[in-house]
């Protein structure tokens, strides 16, 4: 075997180990949010972030764990990065038009839930649900005017 091929094999060997520990963290990680330890389990999401920062679905289980914890900046901060990897991952949009109708954001809101109604297929039913949360906001917004 030359040296290039030794590193190539190394490589390969490190790619594959890396690959591996990425697929076993984010499986551990989900196991554990599931059980409701979220300490441990952001641990491994963060973890897994390192190993594959691509990965999406991490992103989204973070900010779960922070909504849970009322980290609302750290929340968004992490719907955001889900939605930058994947722009059709209807469930961080949906959580993000909630935190946006909390905060009577209405641009955003009307913005994000076109956006939602284009790419949404398993949470389509929320959409007359925010529509009608907008439309409660905007009545109380003029009633003050």
């Amino acid at each position: 075997m030359n040296l290039l091929s030794k590193f190539l094999f190394f490589y390969f060997i490190m790619l594959l180990t890396n690959i591996l520990a990425s697929e076993n963290f984010s499986a551990k990680a989900k196991n554990l949010f599931e059980q409701e330890k979220y300490n441990e389990s952001k641990f491994l999401f963060q973890r897994n972030i390192v190993f594959n920062p691509k990965d999406a679905e991490s992103y989204l289980y973070l900010a779960k764990i922070y909504n849970f914890e009322e980290n609302e900046g750290e929340e968004i901060k992490y719907l955001k990065t889900a939605l930058l990897l994947e722009p059709d991952n209807e469930e961080a949009m949906y959580m993000l038009i909630d935190i946006e109708l909390k905060k009577s954001n209405f641009s955003e809101v009307k913005e994000l839930t076109k956006n939602f109604e284009i790419i949404c297929s398993n949470l389509c039913n929320k959409t007359s649900s925010i529509n009608e949360r907008l439309k409660n906001i905007e009545v109380k917004d003029e009633s003050k005017q």
